[in-house]
């Protein structure tokens, strides 16, 4: 298995190049045709282009990690918390989701 990454690795760095360098694009597009001639600010290069999407997932999007984006650690943690549960305690737990209703909007729930 170890081979196989080894393998696909320099498909997905190029890949990822790619994708930086596509997204840098269409900020330096967006930029330079929209804000130069609306608030007169000066064009952007392609390094400064990346630069902005760099320091744009700094500020708002963070470094959480794969796990965090796509749910997977804590569906595995919720997972594993269910099945230590006994089953008074998961009927409990059932009643409460079904006294929440639909996305929480009931009377009164602890979720």
């Amino acid at each position: 298995m170890n081979k196989r990454i080894w393998k696909k690795a320099p498909a997905v760095i190029g890949l990822s190049l790619l994708a930086v360098t596509a997204f840098s694009g269409v900020v330096m597009l967006l930029w330079n045709n929209v804000l130069t001639p609306v608030l007169h600010v000066g064009a952007l290069s392609i390094w400064q282009a990346a630069g902005i999407l760099l320091l744009s997932k700094i500020l708002f999007g963070g470094f959480k990690g794969r796990h965090m984006a796509g749910g997977h650690f804590m569906k595995k943690r919720m997972f594993m918390k269910w099945e230590n549960m006994t089953p008074e305690q998961r009927e409990a737990m059932k009643s409460n989701w079904q006294s929440c209703g639909h996305y929480g909007r009931g009377a009164k729930c602890a979720c």
